[in-house]
Order: C-alpha cells, then structure tokens, then sequence
C-alpha cells in the first residue's frame, strides 16, 4: 500500500516548494506582471519619460490592420505546423516500432534534428532553399517553378512552415514512439486473431490508446508555434517579404525593438498571453473528454 508523506510542521514542505516558487515568480509571474503594468504605459524608446494611457494602447492595437493581418498568419502558420509536424510524427514513429533492420539508426536520425536550435534550422533551411545560393531553389527553377521567398509571401510562408515542421517532427516522434511502445501486444495479437487489418487495427485499437499522448503533444505543439518559432521566422524571412509571415510573437518583438512602441509590444504580449491560456483551457475542457486515458 502506498504510504502518505506526514510533516511534523510546515517548515520541511515549504522549503522544499520554494526553490520551484522562486524560479516561477521571479522568471513568469513578475516579468508577466511588468508586462501587464507596462501595456498601460506610454515610454520613449528609452525609459526616461512615462506617461499612464489606460486601455489607449490596446485601442491602438485593434485598430491596426497589420495586427489583423499577424493575426491571421499566425492562424495559418500554427495549423499547418500543427497538423504536418504531429502527422508526419505519428508516420514515422509507426514505422520505426516495426522489426525491421537498422530501426535503431532510424530512430537516431529521427531524433537528431531536435538537438538543432530554431536559428540554426531556419539557417539550414535558407541554404537550401534560397534563390540564389539553394540548391533545392535551383532545382526549382529548372522545373518551371517560380520560387522566391525573398519577394513572394506565399513562398516564405511554405518556407518557415516546412522549417518549424521539421525542427518539431523529432519532439512528436520521440513521444509518439514511447506511446506505441507501452502499447500492449497481446491487444494487437487479438485484434489479429480476430481478422482485423493493419489500417482498422490502426484507427480502432491503436490510435485511440494514442490519444492521451495526441492531447498533450497538441498542446505542446500550439506553445510551440505561439512562441519557439521566433527564432525560425528571424533567420529565414524577418517576418518578411511586406510582413507576409510576421506573426504575433514576432510583431511583438517587431515593434517593441525595431519600432520602440514599448506600451504596444507589451499590450500584444499580454494579448497573446491570455489567447494561449484561453485555447489551452478550451482544449483541456472540450478535447480532454475524447480522451481514452
């Protein structure tokens, strides 16, 4: 029987808490309060001078079209990822769980590219597929296609989806492969017995018992677009061409740093602080009830 932990007092409990309480008020709770208490803010690009606006900033906000416009890249550029990185994922790590030779060397390579920072991938990926220097852009154009990511925004979006698809197919795969691995044979044995087919086995048995690992890795994967792609969007577009690929994250850094709108930049990442928590939460209450834990 499991035994429950009793403390004489609540010195030893609080002390062990505070380490953790310490790291997550002085790197979260405080920064996002400065950033609540700086959105009501008017500052010059340096802090000498501080005027209080009230909700001015946020009105500023929505009546910009550009924010509309990164609003809506963002809808585009998160689904895509979302969807391509967790199915490619799930691809790849049904075929890795399979006997056959050599599946310890695909699984290291599967795995490698999460090791790889998003500047670095965007960098990898700009290699390849620059107009002028890309290999795979020559190839391109040899075929007739018209690829220009520097000029087209419908080309560095395909761009920065397929970079932050392939920096976040590691991370899916890693987790993925641990699910089916804990999986049961004797359920897929039955199935089998009973005449089953590898796709109805698949989507009866096999991707329902996922599905605690799908929620979660769809969550993760929304922070992920949300906020680790910045350094991908950075290096391969700058949320270029004509803001075509600036997204939320990155119209926050935009302005804050390049256009010093100081109370802006912070009414945005305050925004975009609570959207994350709100489909989170819509996810943990609507999406958790499918769930077959």
């Amino acid at each position: 029987m499991q035994k429950n932990a009793h403390f004489r007092s609540l010195m030893i409990p609080l002390m062990l808490l505070l380490p953790q309480l310490a790291i997550t008020i002085v790197f979260f709770y405080w920064p996002a309060s400065q950033a609540v208490w700086q959105s009501f803010l008017l500052e010059d690009a340096f802090g000498t001078s501080t005027q209080f606006v009230w909700f001015e900033n946020y009105r500023d906000l929505f009546a910009d079209p550009g924010y509309f416009r990164a609003f809506l890249n963002t809808a585009i550029f998160s689904t895509f990822v979302c969807v391509l990185s967790l199915s490619i994922a799930l691809l790849f790590a049904v075929m890795a769980d399979r006997q056959i030779r050599g599946a310890e060397i695909y699984k290291t390579l599967l795995i490698w590219p999460y090791a790889v920072a998003p500047a670095i991938a965007g960098v990898l990926w700009i290699f390849m597929f620059d107009p002028s220097l890309g290999m795979l852009a020559r190839g391109l154009q040899q075929l007739g296609v018209n690829w220009n990511p520097r000029l087209n925004g419908n080309d560095a979006m395909t761009l920065v989806i397929l970079a932050a698809t392939w920096k976040q197919i590691s991370y899916n795969f890693l987790f993925f492969l641990a699910g089916l691995q804990s999986i049961p044979k004797s359920v897929i044995e039955a199935a089998v017995i009973d005449g089953a087919r590898p796709m109805r086995r698949f989507w009866t048995i096999v991707f329902p018992l996922l599905s605690p690992t799908t929620f979660f890795l769809l969550v993760v994967n929304i922070v992920y677009v949300f906020f680790d792609t910045f350094g991908i969007i950075d290096t391969i577009s700058g949320g270029g061409p004509s803001g075509a690929t600036e997204t939320l994250v990155y119209k926050v850094y935009s302005d804050g740093k390049g256009g010093s709108n100081l109370g802006g930049s912070a009414a945005q990442s305050v925004i975009l602080l609570v959207m994350v928590i709100a489909m989170t939460a819509i996810q943990f209450r609507f999406i958790e009830r499918k769930v077959n834990y």
